[in-house]
């Protein structure tokens, strides 16, 4: 098993929007990039969802974050350290995850309106791990799990998942909410 560290989150304090996903894959990991394997569709999707002028594979990484930011997207990993071999989800060794600082991080997001998991293994470490520690303010962000973009999902075609990622834009669309939690 490799030892594994997470990238650091791309956020500011008014992203509306935390997209999680469980722990970058190999590729991911050697460019310090998120979602740097050229099949990964995270980025695709995220030019179709947000309507994007330029399609975002189109950017270099700079400019694909600060797209992010502008969008009140923050955009970051459950996992802060495991061990696994490969880049598989399943490949992860349980036992061996350390989760990120979430206390902190949301105690400097205030703005937060939705917690999006990229794929069903994001939301189950979350849940698992993170979520019976959030205080009850936290608790209630509206939670959604997505397809995972990952190549290895690829039992929904590209235009499924880009209707299901579609609830990021529907959210974003909508007015922020005037009453936060306290």
């Amino acid at each position: 098993m490799t030892d594994l560290i997470g990238l650091p989150a791309i956020s500011n304090p008014n992203a509306r929007i935390l997209i999680l996903g469980s722990m970058p894959g190999v590729e991911s990991l050697q460019q310090q990039q998120y979602y740097a394997h050229p099949r990964n569709q995270f980025w695709s999707i995220l030019s179709t969802v947000l309507q994007a002028d330029t399609p975002l594979t189109d950017l270099s990484y700079a400019d694909k974050k600060s797209y992010l930011l502008t969008h009140g997207i923050a955009l970051w990993d459950v996992i802060a350290q495991c061990q696994r071999e490969g880049s598989l989800d399943s490949s992860i060794l349980f036992e061996s995850i350390t989760p990120n600082a979430f206390a902190d991080f949301f105690a400097e997001h205030l703005q937060l309106q939705a917690i999006f998991f990229n794929g069903r293994k994001a939301e189950q470490i979350f849940m698992n791990l993170v979520y019976p520690e959030l205080s009850y303010e936290v608790q209630q962000l509206c939670f959604k799990t997505l397809p995972s973009t990952s190549p290895a999902h690829a039992s929904l075609r590209f235009a499924q998942k880009t209707h299901e990622w579609s609830a990021i834009q529907n959210l974003l669309a909508a007015p922020l909410s005037q009453e936060l939690p306290a």
